[in-house]
């Protein structure tokens, strides 16, 4: 039997936020780890949550004595997925490395707009200050492999260049698109999308707004609940968590939004839809013949 599990460290767009009503599915900005059985992390985007992360990495990390090799999938270079990068404590060691695979943005490299992001005046330390070593990749619409798994990486619609991902790992596959800019009539699907999610396991999706929301943010790169039910009942998806949530959503709000998208009818192609929450796991699994 294949298996995969995945924690959320962070589910929420565009700022962190914090209270009593964010209590449940939290507040922390998009990170989630992808644990394959290897020695090395494999992190969907470098958000806030990528601190708490870091955190829950270092006993094991003590008890062997090895500084951490991680990779990440860096969707795009807004900072609710980039902002956790310095705060990633397992960076502190010597000998450390993180290789990071994110959108290739043209004219200008993306370790040098990455750089730009941790300097002062933004941040009090550059990155070449780090103990460990911090490795930038730049990818587009390309297929990789880390160790025996594969990635998938395709550009999809948002505000600025953004990739999606895919991830399989025996048998099994998740894709995760927590920026995607829906279409005026929420209807139709960017190739780039349905090749990422076809018969996916796992689908990690936008789904920062609801319908009246939207229509005041048309333009402003995300997606609403239901278009994400219908991006994966097309794509034939297994199970869908609804991510990137909305900094004014809080725990009553996620709640009815996710009773909402299971009673779509859209919902009853798909063997469970959830709102993503951090510090929770799940296993993906499929029995093998």
């Amino acid at each position: 039997m294949g298996l995969v599990e995945v924690t959320f460290f962070g589910a929420r767009g565009s700022c962190p936020c914090s209270g009593d009503c964010y209590s449940e599915f939290g507040g922390s900005t998009s990170c989630v780890l992808v644990n394959t059985g290897t020695d090395e992390p494999l992190i969907l985007d470098a958000g806030t949550g990528l601190r708490s992360l870091g955190a829950t990495l270092a006993p094991r990390l003590q008890e062997s004595g090895r500084p951490v090799h991680a990779h990440i999938l860096l969707t795009h270079l807004h900072y609710d997925h980039l902002l956790g990068l310095p705060f990633f404590g397992p960076l502190e060691d010597p000998g450390a490395v993180v290789e990071i695979y994110g959108p290739r943005q043209g004219s200008v490299p993306l370790a040098e707009l990455v750089a730009s992001a941790v300097t002062p005046p933004f941040f009090p330390v550059q990155m070449k200050e780090f103990r460990g070593e911090v490795k930038l990749n730049e990818v587009g619409d390309d297929d990789f492999m880390l160790d025996d798994v594969k990635v998938t990486a395709r550009y999809i619609p948002h505000t600025d260049l953004t990739l999606g991902f895919r991830v399989e790992h025996g048998g099994l596959s998740i894709a995760y698109l927590p920026d995607h800019q829906a279409p005026l009539d929420r209807m139709g699907i960017a190739e780039s999308v349905l090749e990422l999610c076809d018969g996916v396991d796992l689908l990690l999706h936008d789904a920062q707004y609801d319908e009246e929301e939207f229509a005041a943010k048309s333009d402003w790169g995300h997606s609403t609940v239901a278009y994400a039910v219908h991006v994966a009942a097309a794509a034939g998806a297994r199970r869908l968590g609804l991510f990137h949530h909305d900094p004014s959503h809080d725990d009553a709000k996620l709640r009815d939004l996710e009773e909402s998208a299971r009673r779509l009818p859209a919902a009853s192609s798909l063997e469970e839809i959830f709102a993503a929450r951090e510090s929770k796991s799940l296993t993906i699994s499929r029995a093998t013949t």
